[in-house]
């Protein structure tokens, strides 16, 4: 992993509504909270009408157990803003500063700030949006119309800074148990990405809703039997992603076991890094690669 250094420009001001450069990736604009550093262009953009990130504590000085995170749910905004061509470069330091300025001075809370002293190790769940190498990054709170903000900024020397911000809010539950079984029925397999602790078969406490949901469905379903199978993306050797792969799978079969599942009702299997959805180039891709598949018998 790429070591903290310092980079990148940002003069991060909150403001009320930016308005989008002609250069700006198609349909791509700042958010509401945020404008832009001087001399940057929107290189991509993602929104998600829901999921879960995970926050480090404030004290965090280790990044590997579960319960260093905070799980915050809600809809998800990620933009990732380069320098234009000829334009100056910016240090990371100078990028981060300007965003914890403004947020303080809008009564805002800075929770950490990382530079080359620590470099954490970031969750997938935040990995998947806004990828995992930064000279420099820190992470803040901030209310603002009424609504919860928790706030990803990394940036790198000379180069990128990308926002990752979670608009705090309840899930508006749009599928029913009858609903998943009708879709298991159609696809034949529904796709989960559960969480894990790195290059381990541990169950993070952020996936909890994932291992009950297929709960749920196997209760409201009781003739039905079901391959749990894990996936995981290409880093390492074939083989051991095969057997952590399995591994993984068997620790959400126990999990749903635990929740009053009769074993005989699934399997478990490892499918490793053979059966890919996405490009193992990127981080973004290895993360949708990370995932579990409950595939109907």
């Amino acid at each position: 992993m790429k070591p903290f250094v310092a980079a990148v420009t940002l003069a991060a001001i909150l403001s009320a509504g930016a308005t989008a450069w002609a250069e700006d990736a198609e349909n791509c604009k700042d958010h509401p909270l945020f404008s832009r550093m001087p001399n940057y262009e929107i290189h991509e953009c993602a929104t998600t009408q829901f999921d879960a990130v995970g926050f480090p504590r404030p004290e965090l000085k280790e990044w590997n157990t579960p319960e260093e995170y905070t799980t915050v749910e809600g809809k998800i905004h990620a933009i990732s803003y380069r320098p234009k061509e000829g334009a100056t470069p910016t240090s990371a330091l100078q990028i981060v500063r300007n965003f914890q300025n403004a947020v303080k001075k809008d009564n805002g809370t800075v929770l950490g700030d990382y530079g080359p002293d620590l470099y954490p190790h970031l969750p997938d769940t935040a990995v998947k949006y806004i990828g995992g190498t930064f000279d420099r990054y820190t992470t803040m709170t901030l209310n603002k119309g009424g609504s919860e903000f928790w706030i990803y900024l990394g940036a790198s020397d000379g180069d990128e800074y990308k926002l990752l911000m979670v608009e705090k809010q309840e899930m508006k539950q749009e599928i029913s148990v009858n609903d998943l079984a009708q879709q298991l029925d159609k696809d034949g397999f529904l796709t989960y990405h559960i969480n894990f602790d790195t290059g381990k078969a541990i169950i993070k406490p952020d996936s909890e809703g994932s291992i009950s949901q297929i709960a749920t469905l196997m209760h409201s379903v009781p003739t039905l039997k079901v391959s749990i199978e894990g996936h995981t993306d290409n880093v390492g050797t074939p083989e051991s992603n095969m057997k952590l792969s399995e591994e993984r799978a068997k620790a959400v079969m126990a999990a749903v076991v635990a929740k009053g599942i009769a074993a005989d009702r699934m399997t478990a299997v490892g499918r490793g890094q053979d059966a890919p959805v996405a490009d193992n180039r990127k981080e973004e891709g290895r993360a949708l690669n990370r995932r579990v598949e409950v595939v109907k018998k």
